[in-house]
């Protein structure tokens, strides 16, 4: 039973979506370039429900590049009004369109020139004539069995909410640099950062040059704890590099004759290398597919900037 009850509320909700798909029209251009015009802040306002939601859209539209607040309107009454200005767009959800509290914003709204989006499913109601851009959220129905408690209507602003959203990140340009300065934390956070802001560098970068003597290669390695070294020339390029592995190998095939040799006898010549734009995640992938622990990051000019180690990908859980 619960299980039938679930299928029709996911069924009703999802044709109010594709309804809501086959009537967008010119309208909804019109409140993007208003809203992508605003000089201020896109103020979200709704009660009950659509608060509930405005509060989502709100916080979608200044994740994605477009400022915004919500604006609870029954406190607008009571001295938040003074977070209006000029220049500000009021993005409000109303289904019926007649929610008392919005409506007596209306008057202060008009004064400062406030332009107004509406999201309802009355496009003849107060607010909507009022508005300078009527957006229809209209629903045939509830997914409430008793077709009274916002469901569909709910899923419906909410989507209509994050195609706004969408709609002005592409008009921005905003792009991943953009996404991840405006989330620095958390995991959407460390799956945007930069090899550039993890990857050792300065001092802690192992180096030698071609003409190092094996041993003082091997106290360079053991030094700077990489299990690798980078094999540059004076001016910092990169010519190759010696892992613990190479020297693994060298020991077994030359024995102590391997001691006699220099770093540019024994270098590998052709190293992975990647820039230091790489999303940490992309770097990530690449290690575990190529299996290597360390790789070398270098600069159009293959000078080396740094180096990143895997154990430093594994410890953010990008996966």
């Amino acid at each position: 039973m619960s299980l039938e009850t679930a299928r029709r509320v996911l069924r009703i909700e999802a044709q109010a979506l594709n309804e809501l798909c086959g009537r967008l029209d010119a309208s909804f251009d019109r409140a993007v370039e208003l809203l992508l015009a605003c000089k201020g802040r896109v103020v979200v306002t709704g009660m009950g429900k659509s608060g509930l939601i405005g509060r989502k859209i709100s916080a979608t539209l200044s994740s994605t590049g477009t400022p915004s607040f919500f604006l609870h309107p029954a406190e607008a009454l009571h001295g938040d009004l003074g977070m209006l200005a000029r220049g500000d767009v009021l993005l409000a959800i109303s289904y019926g369109g007649e929610t008392p509290e919005i409506l007596n914003l209306l008057e202060t709204l008009k004064r400062l020139e406030v332009p107004i989006v509406v999201l309802t499913g009355n496009g003849k109601s107060t607010l909507a004539g009022a508005s300078e851009v009527v957006l229809d959220a209209s629903v045939k129905e509830e997914a409430c069995t008793l077709n009274l408690a916002p469901t569909a209507s709910t899923t419906v602003a909410m989507a209509l909410g994050d195609a706004l959203a969408i709609a002005l990140l592409e008009k921005r340009g905003f792009q991943v640099d953009d996404f991840a300065a405006l989330h620095p934390a958390g995991r959407l956070g460390k799956k945007l950062l930069r090899v550039e802001h993890l990857m050792h560098k300065g001092e802690a970068v192992p180096r030698v040059s071609p003409e190092t003597p094996m041993p003082a290669t091997f106290h360079e390695m053991s030094a700077k704890k990489l299990g690798m070294t980078t094999v540059t020339s004076a001016d910092g390029e990169l010519l190759g590099i010696l892992t613990d592995g190479d020297l693994r190998r060298l020991m077994e095939k030359h024995g102590g004759a391997t001691l006699a040799m220099t770093a540019g006898d024994c270098m590998i010549r052709s190293p992975q290398t990647i820039g230091a734009n790489l999303l940490a995640s992309e770097a990530l992938n690449l290690m575990e597919k190529k299996k290597i622990t360390s790789v070398v990051v270098v600069d159009s000019g293959r000078k080396v900037l740094g180096v990143v180690h895997l154990h430093d990908l594994w410890t953010l859980e990008l996966i």
